[in-house]
């Protein structure tokens, strides 16, 4: 298995490429950056609260860490035309020499998208919009030229030069919709992504399978990452208090011994990677902490 950390937008520059660099240093193979421009709330208000802007962070760390993969997760395809975010995808990896996976989904953040004014859509008109993007992003990434008269988007013979460094640039596609984002995901993706508990994985591989089956694709080429809150101590004490976190989000509790199990059942159902968020990691020195302890204690069982 991969493992991947995933700072949160909300720190400092300098605490995340303090954290990403350590994370390289000690084995861990990728980094991930959320791309939103303001907290999430309950309906359109907007927050106040630091979110570094994910494109700037990405090429910034493509400059600074030498070896780990670097990815959104993910870009909405509403907040950058996709032949823009083609253009910009191809110069981070240029600048990383080919350690970019490109993350994208279909956009979900009411709030940020009322506060700055994009359009956002019904759910249909998100995946419509979506699926138009994909297709453009792939064909930019992967040919000279692309044309596509679509509903939301217009190219017309447009070019990509430089092209990416890699002859095929990663394309992830988050989001666990199987009836209309997973078959996006089976046709185009090379890494398929979403939060989830290990039953809720061994649901959507199976279902990310059929959806490969109906277009007669082969399955084992999508890589599956997913990621969950992460409370690791060896401090039962600690640990006691945190085990009805999460919020509603997947959560990961426990010592090294429970994580390894936690872990292992994500790897049964279907997980190539698990990304770890700092988001509940606490300070930074804490947050190395931690990595290190999942890098020394979880990690060597599944490598």
């Amino acid at each position: 298995m991969r493992f991947g950390i995933w700072p949160s937008p909300g720190r400092s520059w300098d605490d995340i490429v303090d954290l990403v660099s350590h994370c390289e240093s000690t084995g861990w193979d990728g980094a991930y950056f959320a791309d939103h421009f303001m907290p999430n709330g309950p309906d359109e208000t907007p927050l106040d609260g630091d979110m570094l802007e994910c494109w700037s962070v990405i090429a910034a760390l493509a400059a600074s860490v030498p070896r780990i993969t670097l990815s959104p997760l993910v870009t909405s395809v509403t907040y950058r035309h996709p032949a823009v975010l083609a253009k910009i995808a191809s110069a981070v990896d240029q600048i990383s020499h080919g350690r970019l996976v490109l993350g994208v989904g279909a956009g979900w953040q009411v709030n940020e998208h009322a506060a700055y004014g994009i359009d956002l859509g019904s759910v249909k008109e998100r995946l419509d919009r979506f699926e138009e993007a994909v297709q453009i992003l792939d064909a930019m990434l992967n040919v000279p030229r692309t044309r596509l008269d679509g509903a939301y988007f217009r190219v017309t013979d447009a070019p990509n030069q430089p092209a990416p460094a890699q002859d095929h640039l990663p394309l992830l596609i988050g989001g666990g919709g199987e009836q209309r984002t997973m078959r996006v995901a089976a046709k185009y993706a090379d890494q398929w992504n979403a939060w989830t508990s290990p039953e809720l994985l061994a649901h959507k591989v199976e279902v990310l399978h059929s959806r490969c089956a109906e277009i007669d694709r082969d399955p084992s080429e999508i890589h599956v990452s997913t990621q969950a809150l992460l409370f690791l101590s060896t401090d039962e004490s600690w640990l006691a208090s945190r085990r009805q976190a999460g919020g509603g989000q997947p959560v990961i509790v426990g010592t090294p011994e429970e994580v390894v199990e936690i872990v292992a059942a994500y790897r049964d159902a279907g997980a190539d990677e698990l990304i770890i968020p700092d988001f509940t990691l606490g300070s930074l020195g804490r947050a190395k902490d931690t990595c290190d302890l999942f890098a020394t204690e979880v990690a060597p069982h599944f490598r």
